[in-house]
Parts: structure tokens; sequence; C-alpha cells
């Protein structure tokens, strides 16, 4: 049998997990998959694979590796893995601005990964990626020139640990009818439960990191660096998928209707949109499925052009996204195997 040698590193946490689950799914051409942690983590068995330790010597004889880890484990890494021959996605924000390296979304600017210079690809923010997949066919149409979008950010975008805080906030607060108080070494800058939190990330002059993030790779994925981007990024009380509204302004004429004639043909998008019949995109939609759920298209009062996104920010934010960059890949005739069985 052909197929891939595939790493999975940070294969413990939500997205490896998520990222191994989708393998399956969408039965990707592995000949063999080996999955990587911390020291603490190895020996671990998820399903019928034992979980190695990652280190800069452990990544011979891959052809694709995923990362998953948090950005200063993958600035340690990545470089390694690249150089031992395998193709990387990186999943963490070290490399997304990297000029020499491509920052890809497949519905959005596949054409980037023709250029893989140093064996390394950047998989987008998840909240980038949620905006950037039903943008992308808008800006091809009319020239996106400005926009604003808050997001609405679910605990699973901080790991197991926002996910499983939430839960343990919600019983407290369930149990005592009162909002809960901010545990010790907190996932957030304050309850989460019954609680709306304006600061994903670190403060970085008066924006957040998610924010300066979102409006930088949204510039790099659509070649659009005149791109003005007014960003605010919200955590919810969420377990899944993340929401965005965005209010945008075109170069050139768009209106909802031609709007959504554009979203319905756009890879990657499914259209809930009648309001009217109670029909809009949300969270509990969204998660466990792969497209991005567009809906509320209008023009606001100043003419923009006015929509909410949804989608599963472990999935096409992260996961989901990682390995139809590498089903890409090998469509393109970019990936090798090192080994034919």
């Amino acid at each position: 049998m052909s197929g891939y040698r595939v790493g999975i590193v940070g294969a413990t946490g939500v997205v490896g997990r998520e990222a191994l689950r989708v393998l399956r799914e969408r039965n990707f051409p592995a000949s063999a998959l080996r999955l990587f942690a911390s020291a603490r983590s190895a020996g671990m068995r998820i399903g019928s694979l034992v979980v190695e330790a990652a280190s800069r010597a452990a990544f011979h004889d891959l052809d694709l590796i995923i990362f998953d880890t948090p950005d200063e484990v993958a600035r340690e890494l990545v470089p390694s893995a690249a150089a031992a021959g395998a193709l990387v996605i990186d999943n963490s924000a070290a490399f997304r601005m990297e000029p020499d390296v491509p920052l890809v979304i497949p519905e959005v600017n596949a054409d980037a990964l023709r250029q893989i210079p140093r064996r390394i690809i950047a998989n987008p923010n998840c909240t980038t990626a949620t905006i950037a997949v039903p943008l992308a066919p808008l800006h091809r149409a009319a020239g996106v020139r400005r926009l604003i979008a808050c997001s609405y950010q679910s605990v699973s975008g901080a790991g197991q640990r926002g996910v499983d805080q939430l839960w343990a906030e919600v019983q407290e607060a369930g149990a005592s009818r009162q909002p809960p108080d901010r545990p010790r070494g907190s996932a957030f800058a304050a309850p989460i439960a019954m609680n709306l939190i304006p600061a994903v990330g670190s403060l970085r002059g008066g924006a957040f990191s998610e924010e300066i993030k979102v409006a930088a790779e949204l510039r790099k994925l659509l070649s659009a660096p005149r791109l003005a981007a007014g960003v605010t990024c919200v955590r919810v009380p969420t377990l899944v998928a993340h929401g965005v509204a965005v209010h945008a302004e075109f170069e050139r004429p768009l209106d909802a209707a031609r709007a959504r004639e554009l979203l319905a043909a756009a890879p990657g998008v499914e259209l809930v949109d009648d309001p009217v019949a109670g029909r809009v995109p949300t969270t509990l939609l969204a998660a466990g499925r792969d497209p991005c759920l567009v809906g509320r298209i209008r023009l606001d009062e100043a003419g923009c052009l006015a929509f909410f996104a949804v989608a599963d920010n472990l999935r096409k934010g992260a996961a989901l996204n990682a390995i139809q960059i590498a089903e890409r890949v090998i469509e393109m005739g970019l990936l090798t195997s090192k080994a034919t069985f």
C-alpha cells in the first residue's frame, strides 16, 4: 500500500485529537501515523497509538507533520521537522507573518502553496478563518477596503483547560445561583460562566494580540495590504465554534442580493440566512461541521455589507484546514512519500 508517513505534534490537545479524527473521517492516505506531545504525555495511548515525546531529533522518516503547539514550542521544533525532510503545517502563530512562509486557507488562496521554500505552511488563526472564508469571494468580486469585525470566541479556543474551566464554573454557578469567582490559575481574565470577556491574548498598546493577529492575517490571506481592519475579540461561555459579526466596505458596489449569490456559490460556505423562519447561523449549528455558516446578510445604515459567520474553531479554524491544506498539496503533486509499502 502506498501513502504518506504522517505525524501530529500536540496530539493530546483538543486540536491534535480533532486532527486525528479528521484524518480518519476523510480517509487521508496515511501509510503510517505517529503521535507526539510533551515528555510528560509520552507513553499515553490514544486508541492503538502510543504518544512519543516531541524533540528536535524525533521527526525522522516522516513526510507530513501537523503541529498544534504553543508558539514557543513551534519556534523550537518546526524548523527541525522541516530540516528532517517533512512538510510541516503549523497551527501556531509562530510563522504566519514570515514572508517566506505561506499562510493558507485552500478556499481562499491555494495558489500560495506553489511556493513553500522552507517546507513550512502556516494555518491561520481560527477567528481569521471564520472571517476569511466568506469574505474572500466578496473581496474577489468587489475589493474589500475596510472592515469592522467583532468576534464571539468559544472557550475551546483556550484548549482543554478553557473547556474544563467553563464546566467547573457552570456547576459552581448552578449550585450557588450566584456568578462564579475567578479561579486561581484561570485561563481567562475574568470568570467565564455567565460572562463576556473582551480580552483574548495579551495586551499590546491598547489592542489585544488576537485582534492584531486577525487584522494582519486577513491582509496576507487576501493579498490586500491596504485593508483597514478594526477587530474586537470577545471570549464567550460557549464550548465550540466562533462567531464573527462583520461590517465590510468595498471598492465597488455590492448589494445584499449579489453577496448572497456569491456566498451561495462559494466553497466552504453554507448559507443559513432566513431570519423570518428563524434560520440564523449559531455556534451549536456549526459545532462538529466543516462549512462556515453565514447569515444575517444585509446593508447597514452606513452602506456597509454586514453578515454573521460561524465556524467550528477546532475544525475549519484549525485541524480541518490543516488537513485540507495537505490534501491540496497532494493534488498539486507537491508532497512525496519516503516509503512505499
